[in-house]
């Protein structure tokens, strides 16, 4: 399996339609390994938007002992997915834009490749990033329109840090100017 430095690991919900699952071919070309909630590690850095802690560069180490866990979940039955959400450290990732053909210009609303791509990044494993991410044709449009989100977080110091770039990045976008 090739699964690069960071090990990364996906549970899947199977609450997606399978045609447009990402996750599902991330596991098929072997870029990831499938694991059950049970599975899941302590110190494992486990991908959630409802973490109150943000994927910083900081989780790099736990990262590559541990591994990257990302939950297959659709956006319309997240509620389903909390209680493994809730497994691991969990960490949120910053403002990002999905390029995804359901969700493309929507900020946040990341498919499982795109989440897993952007934190191999922040993480500092770009090359990683790009290698998953590649297995979809949208996958390089992801990093192109992310490109100064991503390489402003991966040079965080910590989550406390992400929020302020992420403060600094929202402020660019919403003021008037």
């Amino acid at each position: 399996m090739n699964i690069g430095k960071i090990p990364v690991y996906i549970i899947n919900l199977h609450t997606c339609n399978p045609k447009a699952c990402t996750a599902s071919k991330i596991l098929r070309f072997r870029k990831a390994k499938e694991l059950s909630v049970k599975q899941i590690k302590a110190h494992s850095i486990v991908l959630t938007p409802f973490s109150e802690k943000a994927l910083s560069p900081s989780d790099r180490e736990s990262a590559l002992q541990f591994g990257l866990i990302a939950i297959d979940c659709s956006w319309n039955k997240i509620e389903e997915g909390k209680e493994a959400l809730s497994h691991g450290n969990g960490r949120a990732l910053p403002f990002l834009i999905a390029a995804n053909t359901i969700n493309y210009g929507k900020p946040t609303k990341l498919s499982t490749i795109e989440a897993l791509g952007a934190a191999l990044y922040i993480l500092g494993e770009k090359e990683q990033a790009v290698d998953l991410l590649s297995l979809f044709n949208w996958g390089e449009e992801f990093l192109k329109i992310n490109n100064e989100y991503l390489e402003f977080y991966r040079t965080a110091t910590d989550s406390e840090d992400i929020i302020v770039k992420q403060s600094i990045i929202m402020d660019s976008l919403f003021t008037e100017k």
